[in-house]
């Protein structure tokens, strides 16, 4: 590891003592970007997820702008159905689109754990160009989405605000729920394992709608096969979770083998120190829509927001994804404002 030049990242997850806390942000390779909308205006979206050659591309662009830490693999977390047989595609202004949707214990059958290599060796061959690219300069980031999180898109088909037909099915039919969660979890298991192989530093584990379920059900759809996924991956690299909307599953999540947890802006850095007793980085929490706000005020919030958290074990970054919609000053604000630290 040490191989690595900027390892600030690295030690941050080790809980080493630091000068000032390193800094990326959620989807950070990506919609802000005029040169990522360049490359977005010629080739559709899974197009760029499987050609290696832009994926890497893409995944270096913010860090030749703005020079954060760390680098996130430009990728999605919907590859991973894709090669258990289950065919999403991204529409036009809908976003991801499963036309015949998963409602059955039937439909979970014809699901396939399946081999890496002949599913998902272009996500390998992306790492091997990032990693040629990156030249040891900082760490490389490989990501997944949660089980839970995945079965949501699979259940569903579509994008939601409440998931309710993926709530329905855990509920109602909750063998047929179990048995598709745990091979998502052995999939991506595999996955990540062949990721840290292929060259990533660091993976992560995104929760985003985890907050969907309350802190009982969380613990049953989505967190044990969070912790399968830790438990697997844990002396391969280190690993952070990022579960949004699940403050209340804090405490749990940090008596794991897990190196740093995500926190979004719904929680102050106070409680969440509190709840995780300080056994674990954090990593959050700026609002993304904060990077609206003049350059001068998203110096002064991260300021605080570093302050508050204490330098140490902790990961500068934003409570969700970064949106399409901010001046690139302002990314470069939030950056600059961590490395004046």
């Amino acid at each position: 590891m040490s191989n690595i030049k900027n390892d600030l990242f690295l030690r941050a997850l080790k809980g080493g003592i630091v000068d000032r806390p390193p800094v990326w942000m959620m989807r950070q390779a990506g919609r802000f970007l005029p040169e990522f909308m360049a490359i977005r205006d010629k080739y559709d979206f899974f197009t760029r997820c499987q050609t290696p050659e832009l994926a890497s591309e893409i995944t270096v662009q913010p860090i030749r702008r703005f020079g954060m830490d760390a680098a996130i693999l430009f990728s999605d977390i919907l590859v991973i159905p894709q090669a258990m047989n289950i065919p999403f595609e991204m529409k036009e202004g809908l976003g991801p689109y499963l036309p015949n949707p998963i409602r059955s214990q039937k439909d979970v059958d014809e699901t396939i754990v399946p081999n890496i290599d002949e599913t998902l060796g272009y996500v390998m061959d992306a790492i091997k160009l990032t990693k040629e690219m990156l030249n040891n300069e900082i760490p490389l980031i490989g990501f997944a989405g949660s089980p839970w999180t995945i079965l949501c898109y699979c259940v569903q088909g579509q994008g939601s605000k409440t998931f309710d037909k993926a709530k329905e099915f855990c509920f109602t039919q909750p063998i047929a729920a179990h048995t598709l969660l745990q091979k998502i979890t052995d999939t991506t298991i595999a996955y990540l394992k062949e990721k840290v192989k292929a060259g990533v530093d660091v993976v992560q584990i995104f929760d985003s709608w985890g907050g969907m379920l309350s802190p009982t059900d969380y613990q049953e759809f989505s967190w044990k096969y969070i912790k399968q996924i830790i438990d697997a991956l844990k002396d391969d690299a280190p690993v952070i979770a990022f579960a949004k909307g699940c403050w209340y599953a804090l405490e749990d999540m940090s008596n794991s083998n897990v190196s740093a947890l995500g926190v979004d802006w719904t929680i102050t850095p106070q409680i969440a120190r509190k709840l995780t007793g300080n056994k674990v980085t954090l990593q959050g929490n700026l609002d993304p829509t904060r990077l609206l706000s003049p350059p001068k005020e998203i110096k002064k919030l991260v300021t605080k927001m570093i302050d508050d958290f204490g330098k140490d074990k902790y990961i500068v970054n934003l409570g969700h994804g970064i949106l399409p919609n901010i001046p690139l000053d302002n990314a470069k604000a939030f950056i600059d404002a961590v490395k004046e630290y």
